[in-house]
């Protein structure tokens, strides 16, 4: 299952605040077995959001939307994802039921526009905050305060499956530069993806859902690299 995650924020942008959830979200996908192939912040204009997201929608399995969910002025997600699938925000009865009834909210203390979604959309109840989120089609809208990011992925996580990914890492006392053949090597020789991280010593890590060659792929080459050790 092929995943993009797109963050919405002009906070995110100036570098205000620290995009956490971007990579918590590829950390969760990828151990349910998924490939994030694009992570991408965007600002909050609509325009842009209905572009990117329409573009992704088109060629991944899922887009997960996070960040700008209310009713104030900025909160600019929703019309932007409705506007990438051809569709109005609209009231949402059931967004308002919940947030009524189980929410602990009375309808005078909501604001205009926290209970519009994309015409047709699901509505994901926010358990820890205010803001509902929205499933369109395989866009997953949630919210960008960490903590209800969190809660409402775990509602819908089961959505996102693939097949699970075996890794073992073995960390050189090499430069990278140094390691160059070997490394094109174990590529040739082995049907898993490598991937090189250096930095004081270079991390080399192999990865793949055949559990029995991300082995042997590791085990050749820390045979061929001066190791300091082996991580799982």
């Amino acid at each position: 299952m092929n995943v993009a995650i797109v963050t919405v924020g002009d906070e995110l942008l100036v570098g205000q605040t620290v995009n956490t959830n971007a990579a918590w979200l590829a950390e969760q996908l990828t151990a349910r077995g998924c490939t994030v192939d694009r992570i991408t912040t965007l600002p909050d204009r609509i325009g842009e959001i209905a572009r990117v997201v329409n573009e992704y929608h088109a060629e991944y399995d899922a887009v997960i939307v996070t960040g700008g969910l209310g009713p104030t002025p900025d909160d600019l997600t929703m019309e932007g994802v409705a506007a990438a699938v051809g569709r109005e925000t609209v009231h949402h009865e059931a967004a308002r039921e919940w947030l009524t009834e189980q929410g602990g909210y009375s309808a005078d203390e909501l604001a205009v526009g926290t209970a519009e979604l994309p015409a047709g959309a699901r509505m994901l109840p926010n358990e820890v905050g205010v803001a509902p989120g929205a499933v369109v089609d395989s866009i997953y809208v949630l919210p960008g305060v960490p903590a209800e990011m969190k809660a409402m992925f775990e509602s819908v996580a089961e959505a996102f499956a693939g097949a699970e990914i075996h890794t073992r890492t073995v960390v050189a006392d090499e430069p990278e530069s140094a390691l160059v053949d070997r490394l094109q090597e174990v590529r040739e020789r082995f049907d898993v993806a490598v991937g090189s991280y250096p930095g004081e010593t270079v991390r080399v890590k192999f990865s793949g859902t055949d559990a029995e060659a991300v082995a042997a792929a590791a085990d050749w080459f820390g045979a061929r690299v001066d190791r300091i050790e082996e991580e799982d």
